[in-house]
């Protein structure tokens, strides 16, 4: 959940990650060539085609991942059928970090075997991060929308969905609006997942606010106003919501995505009657964000788990766990899509908002100014 993945705390410090660089070892360099000839490839073809990436990722035998909660759009079985299928082992490392700390672990991990790979993003920190990234197309890059994907491979859409409030029927009322949660019956009940100037998650929550408080994608100050009001009612609770604090009750009510909402859902049956409402008057979409870091220690293993993830077996994982991947539509007049999977995506209704990457500057921005004044 936030912690689902973004609950990503930005605190892994530098201090920490220093000394990892420190101690890590530089990457292997049994062929320099061929290292060279992975980190530059911009597609399979450059490898001579899938068989040959194939080939060149199982040499390398590694593949550093980050920032990948198990339960965050099912990266816990994407992890496993991809090292059950190729052979590759998996070394995930900051499970709850943040978009942001993803991209403070590769330069100050640069030059090192533990640096990260491949990068999952929220559109902000993808969008400033681009000197941080390799351009790679997979084969199914024509079935990505246009508005989804950087135009040379640099970043592009993985999967997607929309905020929502995830909350304990039995210790809360059923909220039907964003509004709702000011109410006394949320006093010290409502978390956010992550900091917003950090996480994807607790941006696009800010923004839902927004929306449901007379603001728009052009103007999230009301977004802001409204937590700071939530914090002035003593409703908001600096607590980052995690799976164990769902099952706990320390977090009754959890702004977050509703494919981590409703995996809670799933998970707590019989153990917590967890719902989900997306607000009807503030349905903000978006997506995260694949990216392959240009220095990445193991460029081709890199570059295959891309091709997996945008697979038809690794779109249909990521809709196994309740998110909306990229190719969906593909999938679907494809007819190879896992339709009982397609079912059980959490239901809107209404007008739909998915910010531009010029609405998201602007309202980064926006954060970036007000944010910890406000709430912090």
């Amino acid at each position: 959940m936030t912690h689902t993945r973004v609950l990503r705390l930005v605190g892994i410090g530098a201090t920490a990650l220093a000394f990892v660089a420190a101690c890590g070892t530089p990457p292997a360099k049994e062929s320099s060539a061929a290292a060279t000839s992975a980190a530059s490839a911009k597609s399979a073809a450059d490898f001579g085609g899938l068989d040959k990436l194939v080939e060149a990722a199982k040499k390398e035998g590694k593949l550093n991942v980050i920032a990948l909660p198990p339960d965050w759009a099912n990266y816990g079985e994407l992890i496993k059928a991809f090292t059950a299928k190729y052979g590759i082992q998996i070394d995930s490392a900051q499970p709850d970090g943040s978009s942001q700390d993803e991209i403070n672990a590769a330069k100050q991990l640069k030059g090192g075997d533990r640096a990260p790979d491949v990068f999952d993003l929220g559109l902000t920190v993808a969008i400033a991060s681009k000197d941080v990234f390799a351009p790679y197309q997979v084969q199914n890059w024509g079935d990505i929308p246009a508005e989804l994907k950087e135009s040379t491979g640099l970043y592009y859409g993985d999967y997607g969905g929309f905020m929502s409030i995830g909350y304990d029927a039995a210790k809360v009322p059923a909220p039907t609006s964003v509004k709702d949660l000011l109410k006394p019956e949320y006093q010290g009940k409502v978390a956010l997942n992550g900091d917003p100037t950090q996480a994807g998650a607790a941006f696009s929550g800010v923004v839902m606010a927004s929306l449901g408080n007379g603001g728009s994608a052009d103007d999230i100050a009301p977004g802001v106003e409204f937590f700071k009001q939530l914090k002035a009612a003593g409703n908001f609770l600096p607590v980052d919501p995690t799976p164990a604090t769902i099952e706990s009750g320390q977090t009754p009510v959890v702004i977050d995505w509703d494919y981590t909402n409703a995996a809670q859902t799933e998970k707590l049956k019989g153990k917590a009657d967890w719902k989900v409402v997306v607000p009807k008057e503030a349905q903000v979409g978006a997506y995260y964000n694949q990216a392959v870091n240009k220095d990445a220690p193991h460029p081709a293993a890199a570059r295959l788990w891309q091709e997996f993830l945008y697979s038809d077996e690794g779109q249909n994982l990521y809709l196994k766990g309740l998110s909306r991947p990229v190719r969906l539509d593909a999938l679907t007049k494809s007819g190879k899509v896992d339709t009982a999977a397609a079912a059980k995506l959490p239901k809107t209704d209404g007008k739909q908002v998915f910010l531009t990457q010029e609405q998201s500057d602007k309202a980064k921005q926006t954060l970036s100014s007000t944010w910890a004044q406000a709430v912090g």
